[in-house]
């Protein structure tokens, strides 16, 4: 093993490496929480691939896999659907936003109003999301090195948190892309073949799985339309998903980067899939379904190869839970501390103290979630919560400040109050894992959006005109200012 512990520790000090840079590049807030804006396609393609392709899709696709066969690749399959509906639908108007989160283009939609409890579910949902990719290091240490579990939870956490501390998104951004290619080359070009043929090839797996594992609709119509409702429709309004769209330096970027990105995630879905059902060949008796990775690397890859698979596990785990951690700490400061302690700095102390402002709240977040992460166990009934919360409470506003002008502020905070307690109170009554929470849920918020939204006096003509002319992007955005400095350096590829 002394070889893959060598590239594994390798990988880890270039994630530290990269921190380091990153910290040296982000000289103003724009800098710090979306990389000056300035991402061209390259990059912001491997990046936005890299934060939508966590742990779960990694290792939960291939347990789905395992457990269902080529159809567990619907639950990766619907991320990517709703990456790319997003790209080709939205991207475009949110990148022209030249916002920092989801509350403030509500605050700009309608008027100023909704921004704290948006903020508020916004957060709970990048903290939650953030834990259950940080309970994920355990399961991958424990291959590793067999390590106790507080003890890996603590050792990939600190990693993450310090790269993210020290040079915010460059640093995510840079780490990212190069978690990108790990994960391509370790799941794609060296797990999927090597299963494949360890398992015999396609035509031995057919002849020794039944043939629902060969239904692309085996794992059940009901939960694919789940995945379809918490997933497709979860990428279309997550803070950690729009925070990357911030990032890309002009709206086709933003348009045709994000529809690459989509694209490499069914790839990854089916991916996935087929290693999954290699692994239920190779071995049908696993106590759990989630160990079907881990068991297929750790047994069947050769040395050397098997270290790289698993730094592209790292990789899937640390490139969400960073991402999530990023936008939990820019939602908590700028959408929640920002307001309410309400203070105003003068205009030339603002990028310094802004940045610093930022990193002190990235520490803060992750500190809460590594904490988070060893009380909590189950990594399944977490991201349900986290999901749930956020398309219950959130799809609804911003998707209808996106499409229907007669929404108002009212309208808005009505959603989100009753899509959100009646998330909570569905799952208190149904329970976590039910898929009545997510369904009635959304109902209650569109309900409640457009009887107040009508019931209430018409978003101010002011209001809509000066959206309008951010939308199309010709109103100057509020960090103007903090670009001026990374104007000077050319974009990024």
């Amino acid at each position: 093993m002394a070889v893959d512990y060598l590239v594994i520790v390798v990988y880890l000090a270039g994630m530290l490496a990269m921190g380091w840079w990153g910290m040296r590049r982000a000289r103003s807030k724009s800098e710090f929480l979306v990389a000056g804006r300035r991402l061209g396609p390259a990059m912001y393609s491997g990046t936005m691939a890299a934060i939508v392709l966590g742990g779960a899709s990694t290792i939960g696709g291939v347990g789905l896999g395992y457990q269902y066969g080529l159809s567990g690749a619907w639950m990766v399959f619907t991320i990517g659907l709703g990456l790319l509906a997003l790209s080709v639908f939205f991207s475009a108007r949110i990148a022209r936003l030249k916002v920092y989160t989801v509350s403030e283009m509500l605050d700009l939609r309608y008027g100023g109003r909704a921004g704290v409890i948006s903020g508020l579910v916004m957060w709970a949902y990048t903290l939650m999301l953030a834990v259950t990719s940080t309970i994920a290091y355990a399961t991958i240490f424990d291959v590793l090195f067999d390590m106790n579990r507080t003890l890996a939870i603590v050792l990939g956490g600190s990693i993450v948190v310090a790269y993210s501390t020290l040079g915010g998104m460059w640093s995510i951004t840079l780490t990212d892309m190069v978690q990108f290619v790990v994960k391509t080359i370790g799941v794609l070009l060296l797990l999927l073949p090597i299963a494949v043929v360890k398992a015999g090839g396609f035509a031995e797996m057919k002849a020794q799985l039944p043939t629902e594992y060969f239904d692309p609709l085996g794992i059940g119509g009901e939960t694919i339309f789940t995945y379809v409702l918490i997933y497709t429709f979860g990428m279309l309004i997550g803070q950690d998903i729009w925070q990357r769209v911030f990032t890309a330096r002009s709206d086709r970027t933003a348009r045709w980067g994000g529809t690459v990105a989509g694209t490499y995630c069914l790839v990854y879905a089916v991916a996935g899939a087929v290693i999954g059902t290699a692994a239920k060949v190779l071995y049908p008796n696993l106590a759990s379904a989630d160990d079907a990775f881990a068991t297929v690397v750790k047994d069947e890859l050769p040395i050397g190869v098997r270290g790289l698979v698993l730094a592209a596990a790292l990789a899937a785990v640390m490139s969400t839970s960073s991402g999530a951690l990023i936008a939990c700490a820019t939602v908590a400061n700028n959408d929640i501390w920002s307001r309410l302690r309400g203070i105003v700095r003068p205009e030339g102390e603002r990028q310094h103290d802004e940045v610093k402002d930022n990193r002190v709240f990235i520490l803060l977040m992750g500190l809460a979630v590594i904490g988070t992460a060893i009380a909590l166990n189950d990594v399944v009934q977490a991201l349900t919560v986290a999901y749930n919360l956020l398309v219950g409470g959130l799809l609804v506003p911003i998707l209808g400040g996106l499409l229907w002008k007669r929404g108002t502020a009212q309208g808005a905070l009505a959603s989100v109050a009753v899509g959100g307690l009646a998330v909570i109170g569905l799952m208190a009554a149904y329970g976590i894992l039910a898929n009545e929470p997510v369904y009635y849920g959304l109902l209650a918020s569109l309900a409640a959006y457009l009887v107040v939204s009508l019931a209430s006096r018409p978003t101010d003509a002011a209001v809509l005109a000066a959206w309008r002319e951010r939308l199309a992007g010709r109103a100057p955005a509020h960090d103007n200012a903090s670009e001026t400095v990374s104007e000077q350096v050319p974009a990024a590829q």
